[in-house]
This record gives C-alpha cells, structure tokens and sequence, in this order.
C-alpha cells in the first residue's frame, strides 16, 4: 500500500513540474511574440510589430555583412534603415525604457564603426551582436540562439 502511495506521490509531483515548465516557456513566447489578429476563417495570424520587423531585417543585413567581411569584400554602406530602431514600435511599448535605449545606441555605434574603421569590422561587428544579446537577455530571449549564430569567430 505504501508503494502504491509512493508511486502516486511521486507521479503527481513530476507532472504538476513539467506543467510549470510548460507554462514558463508558453509565458515567455507570448511575452516575445508580436500581436496577432484571428482572420475570418478563424485562423489566428500572426503580425510582427514594427520593431520586430525591422529586427528581421537587421538580422539578414547583418548576415550578408558578416558574408563580406569574411571574404574580404568592400563593406558598403552604413544601411540608414537601422536608425529606425529609436522610433519603430515594439511588441510592449513598456520595453522602450533607459536601458533599450542605451543598449540600441550600442548597437548602432558598433554597426556605424564598422563602416568608418573597415580594418577593425570584425571587432565592431561582433560589439553590435554583444549588444544585441545584451538587450535580448533582459527584454526577450527567444532571438538569442539565433542572434549568436551571427558572431565572427
């Protein structure tokens, strides 16, 4: 009988654990992910906030750039499109607090020096993607794994 208790017990308690896990993880998502409307046919879609997208874009800019610099290419020019990083709207508009600000001037410091001191880019570039983790860590994890893939080793 104690066995059977034991077991039970012990069941109970390892699913009521994978629950909380299943619940933080649903928490982060929704906490990252951007609105999303339900259509007609019942479908919810997915809409990514204008920041959101302009990270995206960020992202295969930043890919392409790490391409160039890699192969020893000309390093163009600074993409102006990064700017709107100050003034695009995000998911939760109580992100954009001192320290997204700070992190985003970062940011953007970094990309522009690896315009302006192309024999450095590789530094400068991976100070951007620091500063990109930076923020994610605090604001929204979900993009980490992807950002780091970025790094130039």
């Amino acid at each position: 009988m104690k066995r059977i208790l034991y077991l039970f017990l012990s069941t109970l308690i390892l699913v009521s654990c994978q629950d909380k896990k299943e619940e933080a993880k649903a928490d982060e998502k929704v906490a990252c992910e951007a609105d999303s409307k339900t259509n007609e046919d019942g479908f919810e879609m997915y809409e990514m906030s204008e920041m959101a997208a302009l990270m995206e874009q960020m992202y295969v800019d930043n890919e392409r750039l790490k391409d160039r610099i890699l192969k020893g290419d000309t390093i163009g020019q600074f993409p102006q499109h990064f700017m709107r990083i100050h003034e695009a709207v995000l998911t939760d508009d109580t992100d954009k607090d001192d320290f997204f600000n700070t992190q985003a001037k970062k940011f953007i410091e970094a990309q522009e020096l690896i315009y302006k001191d192309p024999e450095n880019a590789k530094e400068h570039f991976n100070n951007g993607i620091d500063a990109c983790i930076k923020c994610h860590e605090v604001k929204c994890g979900g993009p980490i794994p992807k950002i780091k893939k970025l790094y130039i080793e």
